[in-house]
């Protein structure tokens, strides 16, 4: 099976191209998703992420504090390390397990952290989705109830543009309209199905 990562900035629009993809019919693996389930009450992870910070992540329904554990993280690069020491590895093995019991030909796993990781999952494609960081400080801003410094700050401590391009085989511009976009994953679609037949054994 081809593997396409897909991966990009906060607010670099991740989350339409996967629904666009997913319109298609690809299978769809997000590595978010796998991480809110990960710390849902009465996970291991959960258990893990309270020893190593403490009790106060805890909202009192005893869920995950995700928006103060967050803020506490961006601020402290040491704890960054420390939550994605206990969580990459978790979420990695989810991915390898959600793609082992799939029966499709190629499959798009969204990790907005590829190329932030210590140990990325091992693809067969990274495919990057690109604005200007202009256009990611506008969305977060539309999107999120967060400050201006807060989102900056975010963007600031994710790889930049430039670094994500330089990991990337595919591009997808979400600088242009949606029926651009649209288009673009189209292709893109097309040609997968072409390199993922091109590597399926005959019978």
């Amino acid at each position: 099976m081809l593997k396409v990562a897909l991966t990009g900035g906060i607010g670099s629009g991740k989350s339409t191209v996967c629904v666009l993809f997913a319109d298609l019919g690809v299978a769809i693996i997000d590595a978010d998703v796998i991480a809110r389930q990960l710390v849902a009450p009465g996970q291991p992870a959960l258990a893990q992420l309270v020893d190593c910070f403490g009790q106060s992540i805890i909202n009192t329904d005893g869920r995950l504090n995700r928006a103060g554990l967050r803020e506490r993280v961006f601020a402290d690069p040491e704890q960054k390390q420390l939550l994605n020491a206990i969580m990459h590895p978790l979420v990695y093995a989810e991915i390898a397990e959600q793609v082992s019991q799939l029966q499709t030909v190629y499959c798009i796993i969204a990790i907005p952290l590829l190329v932030e990781s210590e140990n990325p999952y091992i693809v067969d494609r990274v495919l990057v989705v690109d604005c200007s960081e202009a256009a990611q400080l506008q969305r977060v801003l539309s999107r999120d109830q967060i400050s201006e410094a807060q989102a900056q700050a975010i963007i600031a401590s994710q790889a930049s543009r430039q670094q994500r391009l330089a990991r990337a085989d595919d591009v997808i511009d979400n600088s242009t309209t949606p029926e651009q976009l649209a288009e673009q994953v189209k292709s893109l679609h097309n040609s997968y199905l072409l390199l993922a037949t091109a590597r399926t054994p005959s019978a």
